[in-house]
Parts: structure tokens; C-alpha cells; sequence
């Protein structure tokens, strides 16, 4: 029998907010797996179009996007997530769980924002605007080696990506997806522990496997960078 065809029962229905450079990696990979993939940007859907020709993948409003979906990923600029239409997770399916790939750029993008450079976690933050708990994964990762890193379980290079999160269920159902997806993952504890995987830690954009990446986490810094604030 197929592989295809055992592995049937695991594929979900995806949420893609964001189709920039992860988002769109993380909608091509998700769908080459057979997930079935919403994706959505600020732009509209008739945007779109050349991403779902590609993939596969459904171009639908951010308002749409996490309908039916059992995994929403949230992979948007920090400064717009408050931006998000109120609602937006309405119409998940029971037990949702959202991604987070967010980064906090004030110089270079986002602006102050004041509970976060008072030592609020970047994914609480989101996780207070959007009005669910998240997922903190993928924030550190290079978007291309999302379609370019992949390798089997057990291959010596094999990278390990960082996962936070306070649901201990959701955060294994994210870890088996990025498991799925050619990564190995680490687990960095909760929400307020995820400052350890935030832009200008060690652990940031580090490409190495799960011993160099719980190292990493270790010995992040508590005081945010100069570099990462405003």
C-alpha cells in the first residue's frame, strides 16, 4: 500500500496568515505533504494567485483563513497583529492551535512597543492581541531552509528548531508537524520562557542540531540587546 495512503489520518486543515517569505515556504512544504492549506495575506486573495497555482493551496481573507483549520499560523510583522480582524479564529476547529513566528524589530520595522521593552515575551504579546494561546516556532528559521534543509530523523544534519508554548498538547502536535516537515525540534519551555528564542539570542538563525540548540537556549541572555531595542 502507498505511504501516502497510512499517513492519510494525520493530515489537517492549515491556516496560512502571512505569505511572506515563511509563510509561503511553510505553504509550499505544508501542501507538498498533502495538508490542506488556506493561505491569506493584508493584500487579498487575488494576490495569490501564483502562490496557489504553485501549491495547490486555497487563496482566501485574513478573516477566512483559520476556518475549519486545526493549526493557524500567525507569520505577519509584530507591529500588525493588532491589526488582525477581530474574530479572526472564530470558525477554527475544536482544539485549534496557533503558530507564532513573530519578531519584535523596533528600529527596523515595528516601532516602540512599551510592553514589550518593559520584558513582556514578543508571543505573549501576540498571544494577548489575538485572544489565544500560541505557539512560538519557526522565528529563528531561514525561510529557505524550510524547502531546502530538510532530512530524515536520525541524519547528522538535521537542524533543530526552538518550540515554546504553555499547552502541552498543542505544542507536540507542533513539534510532530515540524518532525514532518525535516526538523528536529527542542522544547524551550513556556510563553514566558520564550524570551531565550527571540531575534539577537544565541539560539537565533543557529543551524545545528538538538545537543548546540539546548545549549543555545541555555545560555541566552535575560536583557534584551540594545541592538533589539528602542
Amino acid at each position: 500500500m502507498p505511504t501516502h495512503h497510512l499517513r492519510k489520518a494525520s493530515f489537517m486543515k492549515i491556516g496560512i496568515i502571512g505569505a511572506g517569505n515563511i509563510g509561503g515556504n511553510l505553504t509550499r512544504r505544508l501542501t507538498a505533504l498533502g495538508h490542506e492549506v488556506s493561505v491569506a495575506n493584508s493584500r487579498g486573495p487575488h494576490t495569490l494567485t501564483a502562490l496557489a497555482e504553485e501549491t495547490g493551496a486555497t487563496p482566501v481573507t485574513v478573516a477566512e483563513a483559520a476556518d475549519g483549520a486545526r493549526v493557524v499560523v500567525v507569520t505577519i510583522p509584530l507591529k500588525r497583529v493588532p491589526d488582525l480582524p477581530k474574530g479572526f479564529l472564530d470558525g477554527a476547529a475544536d482544539g485549534f492551535v496557533v503558530i507564532d513566528t513573530g519578531n519584535y524589530y523596533p528600529k527596523e520595522r515595528d516601532g516602540r512597543i512599551v510592553a514589550i521593552e518593559e520584558g513582556l515575551t514578543e508571543s505573549r504579546w501576540t498571544e494577548q492581541h489575538i485572544g489565544h494561546p500560541v505557539i512560538k516556532a519557526f522565528n529563528g528559521t531561514y525561510a529557505q531552509d524550510l524547502v531546502e534543509r530538510p532530512r530524515p530523523q536520525g541524519d547528522p544534519e538535521r537542524i533543530a528548531l526552538p518550540v515554546a508554548g504553555d499547552d502541552e498538547a498543542a505544542k507536540r502536535l507542533v513539534r510532530e508537524l515540524i518532525d514532518e516537515l525535516g526538523f528536529d525540534t527542542v522544547d524551550a519551555g513556556g510563553i514566558d520562557d520564550s524570551w531565550r528564542q527571540q531575534p539577537a539570542t544565541p539560539v537565533y538563525g543557529l543551524r545545528a542540531g538538538v545537543a548546540e540548540v539546548t545549549e543555545a537556549l541555555a545560555a541566552a541572555p535575560k536583557e534584551r540587546p540594545a541592538a533589539h531595542s528602542f
